[in-house]
């Protein structure tokens, strides 16, 4: 039977839907190092924990992106990432 339009963007290969999930490590990295850096406030160590949360969240952007489960995961990865890289040019 052929997937419909709602199956694409919403559900896994299994047929379940599938909004949300456990975090993966980048994700997980990306909250720690972005807690971290709020709690260091200014300095190298502030700079230092900004840039890991940066990258950690690119990374899970584009994993998100090119390999997500469903259309929803992937348009989720592409708000994300262009979200993350407009915040950084202001």
């Amino acid at each position: 039977m052929p997937k419909t339009l709602i199956d694409k963007w919403f559900k896994d290969k299994n047929g379940r839907l599938a909004l949300v999930a456990a975090p993966n490590s980048a994700l997980i990295i990306w909250g720690t190092a972005a807690v971290a850096s709020h709690l260091a406030r200014h300095g190298i160590l502030h700079s230092s924990l900004s840039l890991i949360a940066f990258i950690a969240i690119i990374a899970w952007s584009l994993l998100e992106i090119f390999q997500g489960i469903n259309y929803f995961r992937r348009a989720l990865g592409s708000f994300i990432l262009a979200l993350t890289i407009y915040s950084h040019l202001n």
